[in-house]
């Protein structure tokens, strides 16, 4: 990266940090309690390590794959990272013991898988349930009505600790136009937080992206997934999903 790009992209973090922080002051919510994850998808390891530099905390990436290839080259020294996108079950064996947290647990399938392979290496694995809050049929996650049982099932597992909620709900062309799924999956969260389950302790409702984080917080979130924001458009692909 150039100096010009560096600074460029620093720029684009500040910008961020610094909305993120509004959109919690007018929420009447404290700007450290908003976990800003950086989307770092389609960005090589000199970039991730340049946000983080420039004051990235938390990196999510949506494939493993790439994961894979930039942590054998230490892209995500200094921050925490996360996997936030789609996980086939044959995959979940190649994160564990890396992420701190997997957001996309979509099923009990899934969840099951997780908590059998942290089993393994004895680890307490931290998911998010993902909710498929506009029940589209080319997104995966879980349906509202399937939420309670898919809770009872997988807080009994006790290599897994259930730490919140996730959703993406459809793509909208305003920023305001998904806040009543936002504030349907904020209602859902506080719904859950009364009820008493082993391994759930609810303590991050995550949605909102860089279209629309400022309404996700506003509703609620306490978790915002920016990718594009950050690093600008993703023009090329450096590796294979």
């Amino acid at each position: 990266m150039t100096e010009q790009e560096k600074k460029e992209l620093q720029d684009r973090i500040h910008s961020v940090q610094e909305r993120v922080a509004q959109a919690a002051v007018r929420a009447g919510r404290n700007p450290d309690d908003i976990t800003l994850v950086a989307a770092s998808k389609m960005n090589d390891t000199e970039r991730v390590r340049a946000a983080i530099e420039a004051g990235i905390r938390v990196c999510g990436e949506n494939r493993v794959q790439e994961l894979l290839d930039k942590y054998e080259q230490n892209a995500y020294a200094g921050a925490d990272l996360q996997f936030i996108g789609t996980l086939q079950t044959n995959k979940v064996k190649y994160l564990i013991g890396k992420v701190s947290l997997i957001q996309s647990v979509g099923s009990v399938h899934l969840g099951e898988a997780i908590a059998k392979e942290a089993a393994k290496h004895q680890i307490k694995q931290d998911i998010l349930l993902e909710i498929n809050i506009g029940r589209e049929a080319a997104k995966s996650g879980l349906l509202l009505e399937e939420l309670d049982e898919a809770v009872a099932r997988l807080s009994e597992k006790p290599s897994l600790h259930i730490r919140g909620l996730m959703a993406i709900p459809p793509i909208a062309d305003q920023a305001t136009k998904n806040s009543g799924y936002f504030d349907e999956m904020h209602q859902v969260f506080v719904d859950i937080l009364t009820k008493k389950y082993d391994n759930v302790s609810m303590d991050y409702l995550s949605m909102g992206m860089t279209n629309d984080f400022e309404t996700a917080i506003l509703c609620g979130a306490n978790m915002v997934r920016v990718g594009t924001a950050i690093f600008g458009t993703r023009p090329y692909q450096i590796v294979s999903p």
